[in-house]
């Protein structure tokens, strides 16, 4: 009787991705609230403490936590990005910036001054000389994250062309602006197509179809409480004016709030102000427009994004993206204001007239005889603590529920295109999302 040898285990195969499934693939999120509570809350800390040189590093956490939560066909998202590269990369977006920024201004208000003899021209011109480098800083920043993200162990990519997109981008704002809004549309959707098809997936390249005037129905709960907002201005001026003197000379009226505002007493006879609440619903009306266009606009896009071989589905809802949004800003933001009033009573305790009034007399508080820069240390760190906090919320109530619902409704479709998919050169970058992280638009995830 002979005993056979287990046969040994044979090598797995390295970096190799799953196969490829033959019918779509949803997408799955897996993260749960009290976990990115924990990881939004640590590393804010230590951003705070560190005098935010650790930002870079909650920023990379944050993006891992969330990319690999989101796990189409059952496969995670990576998030591959360093934070080294973040940190100097933004020293070196400081340093050309400012350089950029001071040489331009310099010739501005010299040409300013000597043609005009006035300042105005030249502040306006540095305004309008950083907007292109908004724009060119916004596509770096997506090429950088893609680029820095992976699926099944393929990369993704963005093609170069941030100055293509800052020139576009102002183009299309003018058109924009000189319409009054109409062609916001046409705008929205040229932009992202011009980003869409510089886009790959290995080496397979996106494709953004459809055609602008389809984005014209999502914009259609904003437009309606705009023209509201026109009819109500209409009733409550023209037609049954709220102030009947309205229609006296604008010297007059401004003579007769002046004069009423040094007596104390109401300039003008109301006619039925209650009607300025109608405003509070218009308003709320627009808010939920602009929400509702931004997202929704999203997942009609998303709809006719293609590859070869693959297809995007989203059924993400704007009623409920626009609730999420709207009630965890107001969560987020009411903690805000109602820490910085709490810090406001603490410094008026601190260092206040009040408090010194009351030393004097004997009923001071203990914590009135700190000293002034111990009393300065304690403020600021109450303020820090107290936008660190608001941070952690925003992510808790806005952040996390926004990406969970645009990733569960997404979906793709005719996948077979995915098992022709190559791997791609990893892309490098000299200075990853400094300029974004320079010009404040890297606070988003």
């Amino acid at each position: 009787m002979t005993t056979s040898l287990p046969e040994p285990a044979l090598p797995q195969a390295v970096a190799a991705p799953p196969p490829v499934p033959t019918h779509g693939l949803g997408v799955w999120f897996v993260g749960n609230r009290s976990a990115l509570f924990w990881l939004a809350l640590k590393t804010g800390f230590w951003t705070v403490l560190s005098l935010g040189f650790y930002r870079f590093w909650m920023k990379t956490r944050l993006r891992r936590w969330y990319w690999s939560s989101i796990r189409p066909g059952g496969h995670p998202l990576e998030y591959v990005g360093d934070p080294w590269e973040k940190l100097l990369g933004f020293f070196i977006a400081v340093v050309i910036l400012t350089f950029y920024i001071g040489i331009v201004n310099l010739l501005l208000m010299f040409a300013s001054f000597s043609l005009f003899q006035s300042s105005f021209i030249g502040y306006f011109g540095s305004v309008l000389g950083v907007i292109p480098i908004w724009f060119y800083a916004q596509y770096r920043a997506r090429r950088y994250v893609l680029g820095r993200t992976r699926w099944r162990g393929v990369r993704f990519g963005l093609e170069k062309g941030a100055w293509g997109y800052a020139w576009r981008a102002l183009v299309h704002w003018i058109i924009t602006i000189c319409t009054a809004g109409l062609l916001w549309p046409r705008m929205t959707f040229y932009l992202e197509k011009y980003k869409t098809d510089r886009t790959f997936f290995g080496s397979a390249k996106l494709v953004q179809g459809g055609r602008w005037t389809m984005l014209y129905r999502a914009a259609g709960p904003f437009a309606l409480g705009v023209v509201l907002v026109f009819l109500l201005a209409v009733w409550l001026v023209w037609l049954q004016p709220l102030i009947p003197q309205s229609d006296a000379p604008l010297d007059d009226l401004l003579g007769s709030m002046g004069a009423a505002i040094d007596l104390g007493y109401m300039p003008f006879d109301w006619t039925a102000p209650q009607r300025l609440f109608l405003f509070i619903p218009v308003t709320m009306l627009l808010i939920y427009g602009a929400v509702h266009y931004r997202f929704v606009t999203k997942r009609i896009l998303a709809d006719h994004k293609h590859a070869e071989g693959v297809q995007m589905r989203s059924k993400l809802k704007g009623l409920r993206i626009s609730m999420i949004y709207v009630l965890g800003t107001t969560i987020a933001y009411t903690i805000l204001v109602f820490g910085i009033v709490g810090i406001v009573g603490v410094a008026f305790a601190l260092l206040g007239p009040d408090a010194i009034l009351e030393a004097q007399i004997g009923t001071g508080d203990p914590l009135g005889d700190l000293p002034q820069w111990l009393s300065v240390v304690i403020i600021a760190l109450l303020y820090l603590s107290v936008f660190l906090f608001w941070g952690v919320l925003h992510h808790v109530f806005v952040t996390f529920p926004l990406m969970r619902h645009m990733a569960i409704t997404l979906s793709l479709h005719n996948v077979v295109g995915l098992s022709d998919v190559s791997q791609r050169a990893r892309d490098e970058f000299a200075e990853a999302e400094g300029f974004a992280e320079a010009l404040d638009l890297g606070a988003a995830i």
